[in-house]
Formats: C-alpha cells, sequence, structure tokens
C-alpha cells in the first residue's frame, strides 16, 4: 500500500490572488503576447499560469522536452496544431494538452485566425524562461537558436532530438508513449 503525503497545515490568511482580464504582467515574444496569471508568487512556486495569444500562422518553439516540470495547455479559442513526437494534434476550443517531464513536443498556430489558450507549469520555474526569452529579444533584437538552447536549459529543458533516456516511467516501455486522438 502506499502512503499518501501529509498535507501540511493550511497557513493562517493565505495570501488569495485575483487577477481580473486587463491585469498581469504581460511578456511579449515576437507575435505571441503572454500575459502571467500566476507566476508561482501566490503558489509556493507549485504553480504558474499564462494566457498567450498566439497571432495567426505563428510558428511555435523548436521541438523540446522539459525534465523538471509538467505543461498543461488549454485551448480558450482558435486552433493550436501540437506536434508530439511525430504526431500531430490540431487542438480545438476546449482540449486540454498535458505535456509531462519528459515529452517532446512543440505548438504552433497554423490557421489565419488568431489562437488563445492557458498554460499551467509544475512547478512555475518555466515563467522565468518566457522572462529571459523576453529580455534576449529586447529592443527587437532577434533570438538566435543558439540563445534559446542556452536559456532553455538554465530550466532543465533541452531541444527533442533524439528519444529520451534515464527518465522513470517514460518511453513505451512504461506506457508513456504519445495517444493518438480518440485511443485510451
Amino acid at each position: 500500500m502506499t502512503e499518501e503525503p501529509e498535507a501540511t497545515a493550511p497557513i493562517a490568511d493565505p495570501p488569495v490572488s485575483v487577477v481580473g482580464p486587463n491585469d498581469g504582467e504581460t511578456i511579449l515574444l515576437g507575435t505571441t503576447r503572454m500575459r502571467v496569471l500566476e507566476d508561482g508568487g501566490t503558489t509556493g512556486h507549485r504553480l504558474g499560469i499564462t494566457e498567450s495569444v498566439l497571432a495567426p500562422h505563428t510558428p511555435g518553439p523548436p521541438q523540446h522536452r522539459h525534465a523538471a516540470h509538467d505543461e498543461g495547455f488549454y485551448v480558450v479559442s482558435g486552433t493550436v496544431r501540437f506536434t508530439v513526437g511525430e504526431d500531430e494534434h490540431d487542438a480545438t476550443p476546449g482540449t486540454l494538452v498535458m505535456v509531462p517531464p519528459g515529452a517532446p513536443h512543440t505548438f504552433a498556430n497554423v490557421t489565419d485566425q488568431p489562437a488563445v489558450m492557458l498554460s499551467t507549469f509544475t512547478p512555475d520555474r518555466y515563467v522565468r524562461y518566457f522572462r529571459d526569452l523576453q529580455a534576449l529579444m529586447a529592443d527587437g533584437r532577434e533570438l538566435t537558436p543558439e540563445a534559446n538552447v542556452r536559456a532553455m536549459r538554465r530550466y532543465a529543458t533541452e531541444p527533442a532530438t533524439g528519444p529520451v533516456t534515464g527518465l522513470p516511467g517514460r518511453g513505451p516501455e512504461a506506457g508513456g508513449a504519445a495517444r493518438r486522438e480518440g485511443e485510451s
């Protein structure tokens, strides 16, 4: 029998975060506008949340893998194409894509309409990566692939160039292969 972790004692009068529709830090990354809804400051760094508006025909980042955090994407409007390894999934409003550590992935808006998605990062560390990218792109500077990879590595992320090894519970032998839509 697996023991359940003990809950920590509640904090007396913990702070509550309320981010209105016109509030939150804005991060501009090329044609993508990101709004930070939770940077981890009120979640003990367990969770970060952003809202991203992807302009039409916005290419995504290079396919990559995170070693230290889960990433979730909930499509609010438009269509976002997720590439997971060699599988493509066109996610429409109401679709949730959860990416565990080690899974290769990227996303893009390949349509003529903007797309909006909410992203979660558990823990929150990747919010800092987006801040770093914005600083690298300040004053109209172009983000080079080398600078992007250096920034990714600071947050335990690598380009996905081959099969991942060394992650427990990941890969086909552990049932961790990407599922195609409609499979269970």
